[in-house]
């Protein structure tokens, strides 16, 4: 079952990829054959099998030649793993359902500095149905994402942040929404280091936080109550 569960997750993620690149091009994900984004030449079955492909191809399109990113076989991994350690974690089936949600959240979030209302409103709405009584939970994050908006003048955070913040309370509740935060913030200040370290960005560049919230909300779901457990022990 495991098996069956991460291959279904393997094949999530590479829709996934098609939904990332096509959200960003303004096309409908919906219709319409893969194509590959140098050369749009249409892709056969044999050129979509999740990571399969990338590695038979040895990273190159079979038409054109040129370089596949090693991000469509990371978001099929990434994916089928997510879904396999649901299904071993016992996590609620809703949460099967908003991870694809999430990891594009992500993947676009680093890729473009934004997130699409495209993505984040459905999955409010299917985690506000499933979840309704986490609604105080929701709105005491995004306020405080609000707030930092306000005081920065958007210079810390975006409004997609804010988004993000209100579904994070309605997946999670209290307290698991203050071990995602705290999470997402020490993940991404230790990050922003590191990269100002290597001479990737400095302290006035802008690195978008919706990777690290989406990082804090599985953190809280693989791990949360282990955690919190611990702390309370430890105090």
């Amino acid at each position: 079952m495991i098996l069956i569960i991460f291959l279904f997750g393997l094949i999530v993620g590479s829709f996934l990829n098609c939904v990332i690149y096509r959200l960003e091009k303004k096309e409908s994900f919906l219709k319409g054959r893969s194509y590959c984004p140098n050369c749009k030449h249409q892709l056969q079955w044999l050129d979509l099998i999740p990571v399969a492909s990338f590695l038979i191809l040895k990273r190159k399109c079979h038409y054109c030649r040129k370089k596949i990113s090693w991000h469509y076989p990371l978001v099929e991994l990434a994916t089928g793993l997510l879904f396999a350690f649901c299904y071993l974690s016992h996590l609620p089936w809703i949460i099967f359902a908003l991870i694809p949600f999430l990891i594009i959240i992500f993947v676009y979030d680093l890729k473009y500095c934004l997130i699409p209302d495209k993505v984040i409103y459905p999955a409010i709405v299917i985690a506000a149905v499933f979840n309704f009584t986490n609604w105080p939970s929701a709105l005491i994050a995004a306020g405080f994402f609000l707030a930092l908006v306000l005081v920065s003048r958007g210079k810390w955070m975006g409004i997609g942040d804010i988004k993000l913040a209100f579904l994070m309370g309605l997946v999670l509740g209290f307290p698991e929404i203050l071990l995602a935060l705290f999470s997402a913030f020490m993940t991404g200040a230790i990050m922003g280091v590191v990269l100002v370290f290597l001479g990737r960005k400095t302290l006035k560049s802008e690195v978008p936080f919706g990777p690290f919230l989406v990082g804090g909300i599985f953190i809280a779901l693989f791990w949360g109550e282990k955690l919190i457990n611990w702390y309370l022990n430890f105090l």
